[in-house]
């Protein structure tokens, strides 16, 4: 029996809208990492972009537990000499809430060249999603053909098509 191994063509994308309001931070981060990673689908490989995209809600009204309000910070660096950086959660949440998820989710999913893939298909807003309503529907994505294919299709098409003049 031979392993399945998923396709670009056998992708079938949906959007997912997550709505984060009174929920824990973590939870809602690992649920979302999941869907983008695809790991919901029977065809999930790790090597493999199969997952979902996932547009967040309500950024603004997670909850975290304990003291992590005014204890948990973000930190990050310039990568020039002295460019150490960190935001107090509450300040974080203050100024910019759709980050919080945004940063949580991230350190989740997995650090390889499907990293940033991943990441463009997460929206997260702070309020309500702007502009537009909450229908879901699938999103399909063409493969890539390269242009010396689609050159070889042409040239064969062209010889088809010479065999029936000749007939």
């Amino acid at each position: 029996m031979k392993t399945y191994s998923a396709k670009q063509g056998d992708i079938k994308r949906t959007t997912h809208i997550v709505d984060a309001s009174d929920k824990i931070l973590g939870r809602v981060a690992t649920e979302i990492a999941s869907l983008l990673m695809g790991k919901h689908k029977a065809m999930f490989s790790r090597h493999a972009d199969v997952g979902d995209c996932v547009t967040v809600i309500n950024a603004e009204k997670v909850q975290v537990t304990g003291k992590k309000p005014q204890q948990k910070l973000y930190y990050w660096h310039s990568n020039y000499p002295g460019g150490f950086k960190s935001i107090s959660y509450e300040r974080l949440m203050q100024e910019h809430p759709d980050r919080i998820i945004s940063f949580a989710v991230d350190g989740m999913l997995p650090h390889n060249h499907l990293h940033d893939k991943m990441m463009k298909r997460l929206k997260v807003y702070a309020g309500q999603q702007p502009g537009k309503t909450t229908v879901v529907k699938p999103v399909e994505e063409k493969p890539k053909v390269k242009r010396a294919l689609m050159r070889k299709v042409a040239a064969a098409e062209t010889k088809a098509a010479k065999k029936e003049a000749k007939r």
